[in-house]
């Protein structure tokens, strides 16, 4: 939560730095800018705010790409473990009849 909170302030502070001039009713300080910033950042994208400028434009495209790494993450590490703790319960083991000789699968 703190690097989410670090990169909305980021962004929207550059973002403000960016539009103001050009757009001061819809950036008119950096916390009205967050609101642009929370809304990029999960890309939603409600349209009401959104930059004209192309320095703006790059700001926006990292900020949803930002956006996009902060839920990848955290999503892959969450797959991953459920998907070892499958492997272990489901793992195959090879088993040999102390009887016969013959080989067979069972699952654990």
């Amino acid at each position: 939560m703190v690097v989410v909170g670090i990169l909305v302030v980021l962004a929207s502070s550059l973002m403000y730095y960016v539009e103001h001039t050009l757009q001061p009713d819809a950036f008119p300080h950096v916390p009205a800018a967050m609101w642009w910033a929370i809304i990029a950042r999960t890309t939603v994208g409600y349209g009401d705010v959104h930059p004209i400028s192309t320095a703006g434009k790059i700001v926006g495209a990292f900020a949803a790409l930002m956006g996009i790494g902060l839920v990848a993450l955290p999503a892959a590490i969450l797959s991953s473990g459920f998907l070892r703790e499958l492997q272990h319960r489901y793992r195959r083991s090879t088993h040999t009849c102390p009887h016969c000789g013959a080989t067979f699968e069972e699952q654990h």
